[in-house]
């Protein structure tokens, strides 16, 4: 008897439907696009409702999910709907879904070891041409570059503006108060960009400012996990980091390596006028004498 498929952890059903993309016939694009138009919430209903849905044959459905890794269309939906539970989980139900055997090494360095598993394969399956894209708005000094996170990811957000306001100027943090939101919004434009910060468990007014931004023309920006804030739909560029760890709470260290490496790039990709704004900066934080000098 076959073996059912075991995914990687890192691995989604989205992420191998989108690596599987240019392998499928015409009838298993359709399956693949009915499925992440509403993903993952799409995989709950039964084989012969999909496929109507995509407009293709149930065998056509079975064999989709067997070029994805699967057995059959009912290890898929498992996977699917696996996922979706995932995101609705909360820290009391994480941590006890992730309780594991403690063995003979230290909490610290098993947690370590899940971090820097994470990072690996977030790096793994990070899409250069998004990063380089992103990179090249944010580093546009007549871009104007708007941002905000959620609950969790919030300090992400405070980091990242930190940065991007000592290298170039326009940049607005737009706060967690989402009843400020819109006297930012009716400024945005096309010229505007939005980064938006939201892992599970998704924040409803996060997705009503990504649909109010997108309506006025602005390049939205997710950071996510790897089952994909419902933001996806509106986003124009998507980075999904991996953030499950043995812990109550997600991880939010493979975002921040993503984040830090952008403004490393942001920097060198216009290093002469960031150089003119940060020495400009120096010399005003002289002159409050904000940092401590050692003297001679």
């Amino acid at each position: 008897m076959k073996k059912t498929a075991k995914k990687q952890s890192s691995e989604t059903v989205k992420s191998l439907l989108i690596q599987h993309m240019s392998s499928l016939t015409r009838a298993e694009k359709q399956l693949a696009s009915t499925l992440l138009s509403n993903y993952p919430l799409s995989g709950i209903a039964s084989i012969t409702e999909i496929a109507k849905t995509a407009g293709v044959s149930t065998p056509t459905v079975i064999r989709a999910a067997r070029k994805l890794g699967f057995e059959g269309f009912s290890d898929l939906q498992k996977a699917m709907r696996a996922e979706v539970y995932a995101t609705l989980e909360d820290p009391i139900k994480k941590h006890d879904a992730l309780r594991h055997a403690a063995g003979n090494r230290h909490f610290a360095n098993q947690f370590a070891d899940v971090v820097a598993d994470n990072i690996r394969n977030t790096l793994a399956r990070l899409n250069h041409d998004t990063f380089d894209a992103v990179a090249t708005m944010l580093s546009n000094p007549k871009k104007d570059i708007y941002l905000t996170g959620g609950r969790i990811t919030s300090p992400i957000a405070d980091y990242l503006f930190n940065h991007l306001q000592i290298t170039r100027p326009n940049v607005t943090h737009l706060g967690t108060s989402a009843n400020i939101w819109p006297q930012h919004v009716v400024d945005m434009n096309n010229n505007s960009v939005v980064l938006i910060f939201d892992i599970r468990r998704y924040e409803t007014d996060l997705a009503k400012l990504a649909k109010l931004a997108d309506d006025q023309g602005a390049s939205v920006v997710l950071f996510t996990d790897q089952w994909g804030s419902p933001i996806s739909d509106i986003a124009q560029h998507q980075f999904d980091a991996l953030v499950e760890v043995p812990s109550p709470w997600d991880s939010n260290v493979a975002i921040m390596i993503i984040v830090e490496a952008l403004i490393a790039s942001i920097q060198e990709k216009d290093w002469k006028n960031s150089k003119q704004r940060i020495e400009k900066l120096e010399t005003m934080f002289g002159k409050t004498k904000l940092f401590r000098r050692f003297s001679n």
